[in-house]
């Protein structure tokens, strides 16, 4: 039985008039767990359980750790999570609901990301929030089901944290002749680890991360994102606080879907007119998740 679901292409009749074009949305928000980490986690869940795993440890502030939880109930083995104190209540509940352990270390991702690869053994299997190539090829297949739909995208919006949706999405271009194409890698300026690693011209670790985009705030994008986005034609792109929330809120109205910030980024991009696609024929946007949001944390 399958963990995650295929996931809704629809195709946005208020972003393609913003925009001047055809605008696709890929509803990874639509996953059991609320988000695209669903196909990752349990890629690499089921691949390590194949080969005798007795349970997963990961780390992580959201998303990823909800979904190696989901996926470790699914497939019967136990899970552990540790997230920094800076996760937010709610995703904590979510993952306790899905009957992990929750243990909470340090005041940063690091920290609790320490701890957690303390937990492994031979058999306890650590799943990494974004920088493995196990969880590079789960998120690819959200691609291949764009393509299947009769879908050729000429440009892709997605936001950036870690980088495993870049990543994954690149490597699933590639599998369809589509590494041309640009993607538009979006990010916070409180979390633009990806941004600052362009402008510096190497990767680079921001000092800290800040702001709303909480699933965002990793101050370092894996090296293979880094690598993607300066081998490809990736451009990158900044939005504020304030311009993710009013995308989600738009996005809302319009598409009665709540969405988290950090998909809101990608959104921001159409709704505030930030790029050009009048000359695209299929922009498709990854709406990433929002397993954790509320609507009052969208009202401030």
């Amino acid at each position: 039985m399958s963990i995650s679901i295929r996931t809704p292409l629809l195709q946005s009749l208020p972003l393609s008039a913003i925009g001047q074009t055809p605008v696709w949305l890929k509803m990874e928000s639509s996953q059991p767990t609320g988000s695209f980490k669903l196909r990752s986690a349990e890629h690499a869940c089921r691949f390590y359980a194949e080969r005798g795993a007795i349970g997963f440890v990961t780390s992580s502030g959201g998303n990823a750790g909800i979904a190696v939880a989901h996926s470790g109930r699914q497939l019967g083995l136990p899970v552990t999570v540790v997230v920094p104190e800076t996760t937010p209540l709610r995703a904590r509940q979510l993952i306790e609901q899905e009957g992990a352990t929750l243990i909470v270390v340090g005041k940063q991702w690091s920290e609790a990301n320490d701890y957690a690869l303390s937990l492994t053994s031979d058999q306890i299997i650590y799943i990494h929030p974004f920088d493995d190539p196990l969880l590079w090829e789960g998120i690819s297949s959200l691609v291949d089901e764009v393509i299947d739909e009769g879908v050729i995208p000429d440009a892709v919006i997605l936001s950036v944290g870690g980088g495993s949706l870049l990543s994954g999405v690149a490597l699933g271009l590639e599998r369809h002749g589509l590494s041309h194409i640009p993607i538009y890698a979006v990010e916070t300026e409180g979390t633009a680890s990806l941004n600052a690693s362009l402008d510096a011209g190497e990767r680079v670790r921001l000092d800290k991360v800040s702001g709303i985009a909480t699933t965002l705030a990793a101050s370092q994008v894996c090296e293979n994102a880094y690598m993607v986005a300066t081998q490809l034609n990736v451009k990158g792109v900044r939005v504020t606080d304030e311009e993710a929330l009013f995308a989600c809120r738009r996005f809302l109205d319009d598409h009665r879907v709540l969405v988290e910030p950090a998909c809101g980024v990608s959104l921001s991009l159409i709704y505030d007119q930030k790029i050009q696609l009048v000359d695209r024929q299929n922009v498709l946007v990854i709406v990433c998740g929002g397993a954790s949001v509320s609507l009052q944390s969208l009202l401030g």
